[in-house]
């Protein structure tokens, strides 16, 4: 049974830093891309950055994420990290962990997903 656990999120004050981490297990083949998604209140779900796991190969972070954010891997572990530093209020939303199961990192390959955990970035 494929199962994505998320833990780290919290709240912090603007300009701090969180690690959310996501323990995957249950797939049987080896090729994987897991991802961190987020949804703000009102607002539409997007991508924040994914890892191709055979090979850790990363996409994103994007847009206003780049150079703050960064996704990585301790396969080790079978857990995906997401570092974020210089938080900013407008970061505050739902961040889920998601992964395809197959050879793709494309956003509609992302099929399995975690219940989410919450950052919340105050003023």
């Amino acid at each position: 049974q494929v199962q994505l656990v998320e833990s780290g999120g919290g709240s912090v004050p603007a300009g701090g830093s969180l690690r959310l981490s996501c323990i995957v297990s249950g797939f049987t083949d080896t090729y994987n891309c897991v991802g961190w998604f987020r949804q703000a209140p009102g607002k539409e779900r997007e991508e924040v950055a994914s890892i191709y796991t055979p090979s850790s190969r990363t996409f994103g972070p994007y847009d206003t994420m780049k150079g703050r954010f960064t996704i990585s891997q301790d396969a080790a572990k079978n857990t995906v990290y997401l570092q974020m530093n210089a938080l900013k209020a407008e970061d505050t939303a739902m961040y889920y962990c998601a992964a395809t199961g197959r050879a793709s990192c494309a956003e509609e390959s992302f099929i399995y997903w975690g219940q989410g955990t919450q950052v919340t970035v105050s003023r």
